[in-house]
């Protein structure tokens, strides 16, 4: 820049000006320099915008307590942001959970309550229109490069349909989890193998990670949603974790195999005590499940390896939970280990860092809902959340400065499983759970004295008539109203 004004000026013909020249141009090229404007290109810090990164992480039908076998995310996420014990789903079962992520209303509000039956769960959500406004819409509208890997919605198979406001798209479509399996790549439908290669959580996360180096080096912020089929059965553990985990036990909670269920709904009396061999199957399934969780371990460290190694770590806010619980004996109940309000379905995972969130913080007397991720992404994103969400953004949690928040949430099935009524539940920040189902049966539980819910207190006589009204209001809220009736003591 400097030659370029001193070779101007002689050229001009202007006397006595060189050296004045030269001393201003040298001031200009400093603040040039100091505001970081050169003609070199930028470098991959440099490139990303202003707006955070977003990755969501989605495990399938993962428990709280299987944190344990996950060492490498606990060192990523865990120690290095923040942990909530109070994180919960609406309605715990895979479609309708996944549906209310990716809207931020509850079930009754998206009308997604199923799984599969006559119309799939990927059906309702489409036939409703929701694919065309959604968390990927929004951020894709606001100049954010989104990308699906893994599982998408229950009935999604056989096709190369590619939803809108996607920009890559990986989605499994068919075949089983794990191995031999297929994927809509982007519109066209690939067949993977059975080699080592071909495990899917490993091709996940490969995709993955593709997909976060080629956005940094396109400058624009990015969304990826990475969606993995573990630790969901059948529980197929990479070939290198086979083995790993032999020995291990399911929980042993006070609730494993409860021994009086007299104060139960009769669906959960009918249920026998396991036998030996039952235990044997749950213990063996936990054995999967863990190894299973190995690769999913590794599928988180290497994204938040590959954000480092692409310079956007510090941009990026990561979230890791799961769409579901899971049951392994508690209250006597095989399978299937979801889809009912106790708390080993409803209660998951979640881990959150990034940009101000302080390393090690833990959010334990948060309700946290699955409603509240989509406006949590929009508001990271600076971009305003649609009217028609239910839940909340998180970022004053994440921050540290939340005043005011929810005192309850609101758990609700339409196609809970094996002989379950349909169901509306509040549960409380202050431990406090009501069920009504929709045979009139009833439960009632203290959890700050009874965490594993042995012992039904509702007594028709002395009904618990502020939580009934309170639930009243919130299994017909919408919006605002949901709000507030989540606040409302």
């Amino acid at each position: 820049m400097v030659t370029f004004l001193s070779s101007a000026l002689s050229k001009r013909g202007v006397p006595g000006t060189r050296k004045i020249i030269l001393q201003s141009a040298s001031v200009v090229l400093v603040v040039l320099l100091a505001l970081g404007i050169s003609g070199s290109g930028p470098t991959d810090s440099q490139a990303h915008t202003a707006k955070p990164n977003i990755v969501f992480i989605l495990a399938d039908d993962m428990r709280k307590d299987d944190l344990k076998y996950m060492p490498k995310m606990r060192s990523v996420l865990k120690d290095k942001g923040m942990i909530f014990h109070n994180a919960f789903v609406s309605t715990p079962l895979c479609c309708p959970s996944r549906a209310t992520i990716m809207r931020g209303q509850y079930a009754h509000n998206s009308g997604v309550w199923n799984i599969f039956g006559s119309r799939s769960g990927w059906q309702t959500y489409r036939a409703k229109g929701l694919e065309r406004n959604n968390v990927a819409t929004r951020l894709d509208a606001t100049g954010y490069r989104t990308g699906l890997f893994g599982k998408y919605l229950n009935g999604y198979k056989g096709t190369s349909n590619k939803p809108p406001g996607w920009d890559k798209w990986f989605a499994h479509t068919g075949g089983v989890h794990y191995y031999d399996y297929k994927i809509n790549d982007d519109g066209t439908v690939r067949h993977f193998g059975s080699t080592s290669a071909d495990y899917e959580t490993d091709v996940i996360a490969n995709r993955a990670k593709t997909f976060i180096g080629t956005s940094v080096r396109t400058g624009k912020p990015f969304f990826a949603y990475v969606a993995p089929k573990a630790p969901h059965d059948p529980y197929t553990p990479a070939r290198r974790d086979e083995h790993t985990s032999d020995g291990i036990r399911a929980p042993r909670l006070p609730s494993f195999n409860e021994k009086n269920v007299a104060d139960k709904p009769p669906w959960i009396r009918k249920l026998p005590r396991l036998s030996d061999a039952k235990k044997a199957k749950i213990d063996n399934r936990a054995e999967k499940r863990a190894e299973t969780l190995q690769a999913l371990d590794d599928l988180v460290a290497g994204i938040v390896g590959k954000l480092g190694d692409s310079g956007v770590l510090s941009n990026t806010y990561v979230f890791f939970t799961s769409d579901n619980g899971f049951h392994m004996g508690e209250h006597r109940i095989t399978w299937p280990g979801k889809g009912r309000p106790y708390e080993e379905d409803v209660r998951v995972p979640l881990l959150v860092r990034g940009p101000g969130v302080a390393a090690g913080r833990r959010a334990q007397e948060k309700l946290i809902l699955n409603t509240d991720y989509l406006p949590t992404f929009m508001d990271l994103a600076s971009a305003q959340t649609p009217g028609y969400v239910d839940g909340r953004s998180l970022r004053p949690v994440l921050k540290g400065n939340a005043v005011a928040w929810r005192s309850a949430v609101l758990l609700e099935a339409h196609d809970a499983p094996r002989n379950t009524p349909p169901y509306s539940g509040i549960r409380t920040s202050s431990g406090r759970k009501y069920i009504e189902y929709a045979n009139g049966k009833k439960e009632l539980y203290y959890l700050d004295r009874d965490p594993y819910e042995l012992r039904n207190s509702y007594n028709p006589s002395d009904p618990p008539t502020a939580l009934a009204t309170r639930l009243q209001a919130l299994k017909s809220c919408a919006k605002d109203g949901c709000r507030a009736a989540e606040n409302r003591r």
